[in-house]
């Protein structure tokens, strides 16, 4: 499907970005790079510069010049170039979409889609396959970006994806093999007019898909099966208590393709997780492969950083890095993962959430909410009166308060409930000051 004789423009110098721009030119077309950044604050601007056409500083009209533009997913729909490209016809894809028009025709691709639990479900299909001796890659919207690894090239078994609304938005093709969506719950009401439109982006995975793939689906989600009748694939459902489904747990068990696995046996933490874990395990039925050793390998699969991440104990207080917690749902699925209530962490930058929706699991889960950043006055209106709380200037006095005020044998979780842009620059520099906060008051205590 490629075209080398397309100009392309790209929109955006991520990783993504970046990595579409090189792979064009290693498939022999001409690429021209736009940037709303100053070259200064692009730290490979120079070889970017040396190697393809460039502007820094804005999106001009050049861009008007290319054939096909591949937007960065950080960038709105809604802002003035991308309206004016649309008014002149072109075409605009994600770097999803292209590279699954250039893939080589011999590779799978699993893509995971949902408000909250991608990243861990996509890891943990990538960890299986990989225990299982299968080349695989895992890409997307977590680690390097899809067109950075040689996926033109035959050889590659199966490509894991992990995907976001933003990316599902500019598609025209992409038809994974196996797409999964884990659950549709508000968020990013900062960039969709409404959570409809929000929902519908997500729903997209399966829009190219035919009779020939996999749709895999919660069913318990009442805003997922209410859209699910248009979707052409072969549709595996996971359920919490429906033994008619493709998976579901009991007490004790998930149960899949004649299988069970201990819940026991998991070292993912939270009921969240058991979710992910069957989605991930259906994927793997999908493409027919041992369901046995599969579980297997998922026992040794541990929790990835910034999500319910165990940090240290200090003084019998166990600390949990949740800073990919970004939205309420997020946060909620935290708040039920402890037997005992925890010292919630809470506070960041505003994407249009409904902090209310928090009380009720706050109740009945958290000693006390410490929040700082700039949602806080969102916050206190949402919860004075409604359970203990108390604020705080920034992360370290926020941690240390709810370290002199924790017991042995309590929790303290940093699960934000929003984004980070307040005073960090993403989730994961905002785990990594929390854990360097606690490693200081562990030094301190020493």
């Amino acid at each position: 499907m490629f075209d080398s004789s397309l100009k392309y423009g790209i929109l955006g110098l991520a990783r993504s970005g970046i990595a579409a721009a090189y792979k064009i030119k290693e498939l022999g077309a001409e690429a021209f790079l736009s940037e709303m950044q100053e070259a200064h604050q692009i730290p490979s601007a120079q070889e970017l510069i040396q190697d393809f056409a460039c502007e820094f500083g804005g999106h001009t009209d050049k861009l008007l010049d290319c054939d096909v533009w591949i937007v960065s997913p950080g960038i709105p729909l809604t802002v003035p170039i991308i309206q004016k490209g649309k008014a002149r016809g072109i075409r605009m894809i994600s770097e999803i979409e292209f590279g699954y028009q250039i893939k080589a025709e011999d590779s799978q691709i699993i893509a995971v889609t949902g408000s909250n639990g991608k990243s861990t479900t996509a890891s943990l299909i990538y960890h299986m396959l990989t225990k299982l001796g299968k080349n695989c890659i895992l890409a997307g919207n977590i680690g390097d970006a899809f067109c950075s690894f040689p996926i033109h090239k035959p050889g590659i078994e199966y490509i894991v994806l992990e995907i976001s609304s933003f990316q599902l938005d500019l598609i025209e093709s992409f038809a994974p093999h196996v797409a999964i969506l884990l659950n549709l719950t508000p968020d990013h009401l900062n960039r969709y007019p409404d959570f409809a439109t929000y929902y519908a982006s997500k729903m997209g995975i399966f829009r190219y898909q035919s009779s020939q793939n996999y749709a895999i689906l919660y069913q318990d989600s009442a805003e997922i099966t209410k859209r699910d009748k248009s979707i052409e694939a072969q549709k595996l459902y996971f359920s919490d208590f429906d033994q008619n489904s493709a998976a579901y747990i009991d007490d004790i068990f998930i149960h899949v393709g004649g299988e069970k696995l201990s819940v026991y046996d998991l070292k993912i933490k939270g009921h969240h997780n058991q979710l992910n874990a069957m989605a991930a395990l259906l994927s793997i039925q999908a493409l027919g492969l041992s369901m046995s050793q599969s579980m297997k390998a998922a026992t040794s699969f541990k929790a990835l950083p910034h999500r319910l991440e165990y940090v240290d104990s200090i003084n019998g207080v166990s600390f949990y890095n949740d800073s990919k917690a970004t939205n309420c749902d997020s946060t909620k699925s935290a708040l039920e993962s402890f037997e005992r209530p925890i010292h919630i962490i809470l506070g960041g930058s505003d994407k249009g959430e409904d902090f209310s929706l928090l009380t009720e699991s706050l109740q009945k889960h958290a000693i006390k909410a410490y929040i700082t950043g700039d949602t806080q006055d969102l916050m206190r209106q949402a919860w004075l009166g409604k359970l203990p709380l108390e604020f705080a200037d920034d992360l370290d006095s926020t941690v240390r308060r709810a370290f002199a005020e924790a017991a042995m044998g309590d929790n303290i979780v940093l699960s934000p409930a929003c984004a980070s842009f307040d005073h960090f620059s993403n989730f994961e520099h905002r785990g990594e000051i929390f854990k360097a906060i606690v490693r200081e008051i562990k030094r301190e205590k020493e």
